[in-house]
């Protein structure tokens, strides 16, 4: 999460790969890829692009999902 806390733009997995200081393999490429869907799913994160993640924006306090 402090990765894309400290992101100005939406990341790729790949991104959060470097970030983290991972090897970008495609093995470590697809394991950090998983944790950021779940993230979706649960609404801790926003996917904007299939792929791209990133802190959702608040919401107004009128507008519910």
């Amino acid at each position: 999460m402090a990765v894309f806390a400290e992101a100005d733009a939406p990341l790729r997995a790949r991104n959060v790969c470097e970030a983290m200081d991972l090897n970008v393999a495609p093995n470590n490429i697809n394991n950090v890829r998983i944790k950021p869907k779940r993230l979706t799913r649960r609404r801790i994160l926003a996917e904007t692009e299939p792929g791209l993640f990133t802190r959702p924006r608040p919401q107004s306090p009128g507008i519910q999902p």
